[in-house]
């Protein structure tokens, strides 16, 4: 293994696959990152060819700040592919991922051919790589970076929340085959040699580090994958005082989100005209949902961020029943201006949403998740200054700790680690959560 000199501030090439500032769900969070971690080290981003355009228009200079990488030859046909396995927009995510685990070998060792002589001649102080985020995507780099004598930081790492009990039929809805026999990429040979080679692993949920050998775990450091933008995420909501309680659903209109179970929940109270639903997002479900005719109900249809934001700060709660987040992004979001969330308790929204931070109900059977929901609303309807008091404690939380220059200060913590090599253990800066019980009922 080869030793290079430590430099005051980190030379640090991160690598996101996936990192397009024009983009959502994991691209923003690859791009996002990347760019808060440019307050804390030197950083050059290497990504793939299609997010060339929107990162030049973002101003950053190719060459310079970033390398786009042109793997096409094979991601074209191969990605081609995975939407005709989907059979359906939106679905078969565990068919996805099983397809870039395969693709996306090719993509790092294009990413070596053009940067492993600067990597073993000490050009870098560390090698991150930050998407793809699912952890069932090994790397071929770790083991040649860490030859080299450069720590190799994997993560943040999250995905494959277990189905929980009772929702088999949503998950045949979603074409979730693969999901019955995810466990088996944990014997795929690439995995062990990525962790094993990666001097830390960044987990961004309770159930992704559950599934690191425990060998590794003092390696591992949680941080929830999501983050905010101060500059996408502005103002505070500002509901009415008076009137019916306000609600608020943001996300693709699909089983596992559970906007039927919402609006079945919120029934007694749209038809008492003590509650307004605003639907935002769109999906197969749409016509069904609007087929219920239940007063108080606006669908706004997909909507622009900007938008989103203006009719979410109108809202008292964001009232999301989903049952199988990885991140919960839109709860982080809501929480950012100032809306209360209430959620299932699972799962990515379930870590986010700490005690007096938002409202919670069990997760169980539909039949269960709809009565809980349905008893909260009732109760919060009454309510307001309760709902008003968690939702500052939310977003003060969030601006303490979930601005992504705070992520990225975190993060600088865990490289500095790393770089000194030191046998004390890894930064902590949650507690990270016991792996969701999907066997509830």
């Amino acid at each position: 293994m080869e030793t290079h000199p430590v430099t005051a501030r980190p030379r640090v090439l991160v690598i996101a696959e996936a990192a397009n500032p024009e983009w959502v769900s994991v691209p923003l969070v690859g791009w996002s990152l990347a760019q808060a971690l440019r307050e804390v080290a030197d950083v050059h981003l290497v990504t793939q060819v299609r997010n060339r355009d929107a990162i030049l228009r973002a101003g950053l200079t190719e060459g310079e700040d970033f390398t786009a990488i042109d793997s096409e030859a094979l991601m074209k046909p191969m990605w081609a592919l995975a939407e005709k396995l989907r059979m359906g927009e939106g679905k078969g995510w565990t068919t996805l991922q099983a397809i870039s685990a395969l693709t996306y070998p090719y993509f790092e060792h294009l990413v070596w051919r053009r940067f492993g002589p600067s990597i073993r001649a000490g050009a870098y102080d560390i090698v991150h790589r930050v998407t793809p985020l699912s952890p069932t995507t090994a790397s071929p780099l770790a083991r040649k970076v860490a030859r080299a004598g450069v720590p190799f930081i994997l993560g943040p790492l999250n995905g494959g929340v277990p189905w929980p009990k009772g929702f088999d039929a949503e998950r045949r809805r979603e074409k979730e085959w693969l999901s019955y026999v995810r466990s088996a990429y944990k014997f795929l040979p690439g995995r062990g040699k990525t962790l094993r080679s990666s001097a830390a692993i960044l987990c961004g949920s309770g159930h992704t580090q559950s599934e690191i050998p425990s060998a590794l775990q003092p390696r591992c450091v949680y941080i929830p994958e999501n983050g905010i933008d101060p500059a996408r995420f502005s103002g505070t909501a500002a509901p009415a005082a008076d009137g019916p309680l306000r609600g608020c659903f943001v996300g693709r209109l699909v089983p596992y989100k559970g906007p039927d179970m919402l609006l079945d929940a919120a029934r007694p109270l749209l038809e008492a005209g003590q509650l307004e639903i605003d639907i935002v997002g769109d999906g197969p479900m749409r016509a069904q949902l609007e087929a219920m005719a239940l007063p108080g109900v606006t669908f706004h249809g997909w909507q622009a961020h900007g938008d989103v934001q203006t009719i979410l700060k109108r809202a008292h709660l964001l009232t999301f029943p989903s049952i199988r987040e990885f991140g919960g992004g839109v709860v982080l979001e809501a929480m950012a201006l100032g809306v209360a969330p209430l959620i299932v308790d699972y799962a990515g929204p379930g870590e986010l949403v700490a005690p007096g931070l938002g409202y919670k109900v069990p997760v169980g059977p539909r039949d269960a998740i709809i009565e809980a929901f349905r008893a909260e609303l009732v109760r919060l309807a009454d309510a307001r200054g309760d709902i008003a008091a968690t939702a500052a404690r939310a977003r003060a939380h969030v601006q303490a700790h979930f601005l992504w220059s705070a992520k990225a200060r975190q993060i600088a913590e865990v490289y500095a680690w790393c770089r000194a090599g030191s046998p004390a253990p890894a930064p902590g800066f949650f507690t990270a959560p016991a792996a969701p019980d999907s066997t509830a009922a």
